[in-house]
């Protein structure tokens, strides 16, 4: 099986996450297109649900078998790690198939009594097959990230995604006709056949790679498995915890700003096409940077793990400095254009002026959100998961509490729901970057920060300038493509002068040709085999 290094694995996943993400991009904006803000609505309102009831089948057992097929593989330790899946997929298979059942049985009591709209059943009883698919894929990702081969999960996101953008737009438009919640549940549909194409090539690249026989001794290895069950759940019953608490909070979010907005004096026609534009127009165009952090978070699990078990701290250091500076890289210029052309962006892409306010305030904070998976994906590794779990848990009861004071109010509605995420956001970020500090020799990097502040600062005032001279005013398309281009090369190049971006991470490549004399001095070579402390406290 070929096995990536730390940055050739994140580089895999990162240009899959980018593909993935303007194809899932694309799709959101075919769907909004179609179903409108209510329809959006729907859609969103039963997609936290969904996200709960996957989170718990899943048990946080993705990082867990990461972690430990890792270290089964460094100890040549074959039938461990087949013992580790064998575990997992019982887990997960039968906590699939009870959800399954229980939110086939639930869904109209969920729709109409805590989203308060009935129509919400459509798509959440469209959406449970999709339960037991997503638990064997959680399994088979688990399992390839910790052999440390990111390319079947790469290839398996993308051809997800593929297949439902070919899907979406048909269903969608198939089922409007019967009502906008049948069009929602025509979305959902095209999300499972997505996720059930993707599932049949991780199962196809599982049969190719795998090293053991399959079927023999499974009852044996479930009868013996006692003692890898508890390895797994030290890792996995705070990690489940982190993502338990996230997902309860998704859940009931849409639940408290539908009771919250009630309280305001909105209808519940009214808060669906508010909640719906928040979160189906402005957080997406939010969240279009992650697909970086996503992956940097998923190769330091295993880069940390193997770093801090031969006490290579300066190893740790650098690699957490590396995932916040590309992660700060990654959306500082997206957010420098949502704060000068909020209403041109929503304009654009979706067609409609409003919530150009939420867009252009909620943006300067979402840097912080930005760098809070590569963080918790280290506190996961360093064994401090207990800790990410309970920052998760502040955050989430100071995100509630800001919600139900400010969105109940009627001179704020869904902007007190903006505060609220914002600030909960936030509080988590924080709260990782103290325990880092405290627990750790990680040194905050202010220095850091400062440059990448003065980076914006100057990338928005060039942006300022070129739109008040109006050079480029002939429609407001032209003019946000000249000005992104000018500006994404005054990013580009100030990120390299002030060092947030250098030529180590280049040069740590697989397949990039160096000379000794080059090695030495970048102190890299196959990402990590060598290192120098040098490059360990530099930028």
């Amino acid at each position: 099986m070929t096995k990536q290094t730390f940055l050739h694995g994140a580089l895999i996943l990162v240009a899959a996450g980018l593909i993935t993400r303007l194809l899932g991009f694309i799709n959101r904006i075919v769907v909004a297109r179609i179903m409108g803000e209510e329809g959006m609505g729907l859609y969103m309102m039963a997609l936290p649900t969904l996200i709960l009831v996957t989170t718990i089948t899943q048990f946080g057992l993705p990082v867990a078998i990461s972690k430990r097929v890792s270290e089964a593989e460094a100890n040549g330790d074959e039938t461990q790690i087949k013992r580790i899946l064998v575990i997992s997929l019982s887990i997960t298979g039968s906590l699939s198939l009870i959800f399954t059942a229980g939110l086939f049985l639930f869904a109209p009591i969920v729709a109409e009594y805590f989203l308060t709209d009935a129509r919400a059943m459509a798509p959440l009883l469209a959406v449970t097959p999709i339960i037991p698919i997503t638990a064997v894929s959680a399994v088979l990702r688990g399992y390839f990230q910790g052999r440390q081969n990111m390319k079947p999960q790469a290839i398996s996101q993308v051809i997800e995604q593929i297949v439902r953008i070919t899907t979406v737009a048909f269903l969608t438009k198939l089922f409007y006709p019967y009502g906008v919640q049948y069009a929602a549940a025509g979305a959902m549909i095209a999300v499972i056949i997505g996720e059930f194409v993707s599932l049949l090539y991780m199962t196809r690249q599982f049969a190719l790679h795998k090293t053991f026989k399959w079927r023999k001794s499974w009852k044996k290895h479930i009868q013996e498995g006692k003692e890898t069950l508890q390895q797994l759940m030290t890792i996995a019953i705070p990690t489940s915890g982190s993502r338990l608490i996230g997902s309860l909070t998704y859940f009931f979010e849409p639940i408290l700003v539908a009771q919250s907005l009630a309280i305001a004096g909105l209808t519940a026609v009214e808060t669906t096409k508010q909640y719906g534009g928040l979160t189906g127009y402005i957080l997406p165009l939010l969240f279009l940077p992650t697909f970086l952090t996503h992956a940097l978070g998923v190769s330091l699990v295993p880069s940390i793990s193997e770093s801090a078990a031969k006490k290579q701290f300066g190893t740790i250091n650098y690699r957490i400095l590396q995932a916040i500076r590309l992660s700060l890289a990654s959306g500082g210029l997206i957010t420098v254009i949502y704060v000068l052309f909020p209403v041109a962006t929503l304009s654009i892409v979706y067609g409609t002026d409003q919530g150009g306010f939420l867009l252009q305030f909620m943006a300067p904070f979402f840097l912080m959100h930005y760098i809070q998976t590569p963080l918790q994906a280290s506190l996961q590794a360093l064994d401090l998961a207990k800790s990410a779990m309970w920052n998760t848990l502040i955050g989430a009861a100071v995100k509630f509490i800001v919600l139900a004071v400010l969105s109940s109010q009627p001179e704020f509605g869904i902007n007190g729901v903006a505060v609220a995420m914002v600030v909960g956001s936030v509080i988590v970020t924080l709260l990782h970057l103290s325990v880092l500090v405290r627990a750790t020799s990680f040194t905050f990097p202010f220095q850091m920060l400062f440059k990448f502040l003065t980076v914006l600062i100057i990338t928005a005032g060039a942006g300022y300038i070129l739109h008040e001279q109006g050079y480029f005013s002939s429609s407001p398309l032209v003019e946000l493509l000249i000005i992104s281009i000018v500006l994404a090369a005054v990013y580009i190049c100030l990120l390299f002068k002030l060092k947030l971006l250098t030529k180590d991470e280049w040069h740590m490549i697989p397949g990039i040709s160096l000379g000794k004399s080059n090695r030495e001095h970048y102190g890299f070579f196959s990402a990590g085999k060598f290192y120098s402390e040098e490059s360990a406290n530099g930028t």
